[in-house]
């Protein structure tokens, strides 16, 4: 396993894909842990706020991006539920848990021809260009690739064939994710690099991190 420095190596957009895991932005829908502290008007704004980081980085990335929502009233996004999201493709997300999710929509890139995945959520504000860049370049020489969040699991994963194992057996939500991901990659051979360790907002307290990394 290899922590990599950022490069900003370029992989050609036509052999990568992104996935973005996301929900439709209602009130009380969204940041629950997050409006335990803050309350539902507030949560919902600072979801919106972290969406708009989220798709600045998409866009200065130019990698074909599907957008994977959950809280959609059917089995395909409306326009109103997509609208956050402009031109990009948006689909609704399969049931199952988070680890069955994430594998069909991997499932999903891979079919359609992708020979570079990377996945990311929207609770991440440090979240850059660089970072899916560099996750896509790396992939040319590991099998895996996983940015670490300070609070134990992930806020992308990167692979170059499909790896369904990586997400079973999870307690996901918890401080293990990391780790137990990449020992499952390591159990079954596979090459991993890691990306810098950001920030996750999901709780009061992980906002004031946030904030008082800004102010700092």
């Amino acid at each position: 396993m290899s922590k990599e420095p950022m490069d900003a190596v370029a992989t050609p957009a036509s052999a990568a894909h992104l996935l973005v895991f996301a929900r439709v932005p209602a009130l009380g829908q969204v940041k629950t842990r997050l409006a335990a502290g803050v309350g539902d008007f507030e949560a919902l704004a600072i979801y919106h706020e972290l969406l708009g980081i989220t798709r600045a980085a998409i866009a200065e990335a130019g990698v074909p991006a599907t957008v994977w929502l959950a809280g959609t009233a059917g089995p395909v996004p409306t326009a109103q539920e997509a609208q956050e999201w402009g031109q990009l493709t948006a689909r609704s997300q399969q049931a199952g848990d988070l680890g069955q999710r994430m594998t069909a929509a991997f499932a999903a890139a891979f079919a359609a021809g992708a020979e570079k995945v990377a996945i990311i959520g929207t609770d991440c504000p440090g979240l850059r260009t660089e970072h899916l860049t560099e996750a896509f370049a790396l992939l040319s020489q590991h099998d895996v690739v996983l940015g670490p969040a300070t609070d134990g699991g992930y806020y992308l994963l990167a692979l170059r064939q499909p790896q369904p194992e990586l997400f079973q057996n999870k307690a996901w939500s918890t401080e293990t994710v990391l780790a137990d991901t990449v020992a499952d990659a390591q159990r079954l051979g596979r090459r991993v690099a890691l990306l810098p360790e950001l920030h996750d907002v999901d709780t009061a307290d992980d906002l004031a991190t946030w904030r008082a990394a800004i102010v700092g």
